[in-house]
């Protein structure tokens, strides 16, 4: 199975830096957000990583390429932890250009011939998870038992009207729909679709005739991955796979990016005391 990483877009919750620096590159302590995408991905068993970029984004095949001179440096220097840290990861990485940011499904129609008729997953950048086993682990057992494509959910998070929320069938497993920013009292369930999909193959199809629909109404905008999803969930081959939300963080803001580095910071045994420190001279 195949890993896709959507990443081609502006990042502009973050200017003025991403101006010139990929979004994917903000680090949280020493490690860029895109690699904790990748780590889950190989810790899953993915070897194959498609990474959905845009010519701004240079960086990101820069990082995941091999850095001789630095190599060539810690090596004389006998420098080992330092080799270890920049040592390539044990995968093969392809990547694709968005030449036109045309929306998600149009991102994901680029990798069609990448992925073949086999499933795949996507990951959206933003979303990052810190549990064990990895999300993705997850999502392929739950794939491999049902055959369907697979919703990564969390349940109840706060501001519930902010996300697209599923409705469920009686088997409170198979996806029958979804509603995007339900107001308050309306929504179908308490099952929030947050940024990890498993897809089968039959997606791209859909994906493709959805596109098709898209440019004969006229519509010269923004194009989503929501059409393929509703087929499929017309279907029944749509299944979601839960886990705790507080597993999760969502970096796509300021705030949410700000709670990331301070989760890193809290699990790393030398600086867990600065932060407690400093919290207390926050607190004074």
């Amino acid at each position: 199975m195949k890993g896709v990483i959507v990443a081609a877009g502006y990042g502009t919750r973050f200017l003025p830096v991403t101006k010139t620096v990929a979004k994917e590159m903000l680090p949280i302590i020493t490690k860029p957000s895109i690699a904790y995408i990748i780590e889950e991905f190989i810790d899953s068993g993915i070897e194959d990583i498609i990474i959905i970029s845009s010519r701004r984004k240079r960086s990101l095949e820069d990082y995941l390429d091999r850095e001789m001179e630095l190599e060539t440096v810690f090596r004389a220097e006998g420098a080992e932890d330092k080799l270890r840290a920049i040592e390539p990861y044990q995968a093969r990485f392809s990547f694709v250009r968005q030449q036109r940011m045309l929306g998600t499904g149009h991102a994901l129609m680029q990798i069609s011939s990448l992925v073949g008729r086999e499933p795949f997953i996507v990951a959206y950048p933003d979303d990052l998870h810190f549990g064990n086993p990895p999300l993705s682990a997850g999502m392929i057992e739950t794939h491999q038992q049902t055959g369907c494509s697979v919703l990564a959910t969390i349940h109840d998070p706060p501001n519930l009207e902010r996300y697209g929320v599923l409705r469920l069938a009686e088997d409170n497993l198979h996806v029958t729909g979804m509603v995007e920013k339900p107001a308050p009292g309306t929504e179908p369930s308490k099952e929030v679709s947050i940024g990890r999909y498993l897809y089968t193959a039959t997606f791209l199809e859909y994906l493709q005739e959805g596109w098709e629909k898209h440019l004969e109404a006229g519509n010269a905008g923004e194009y989503f991955h929501l059409y393929a999803l509703e087929k499929l969930m017309e279907e029944g081959a749509v299944v979601h796979h839960p886990l705790p939300a507080e597993e999760r963080i969502d970096t796509g803001s300021p705030a949410g990016y700000l709670r990331a580095i301070l989760k890193a910071a809290a699990a790393d045994a030398e600086l867990r005391p600065v932060l407690e420190k400093e919290i207390k001279n926050l607190q004074g």
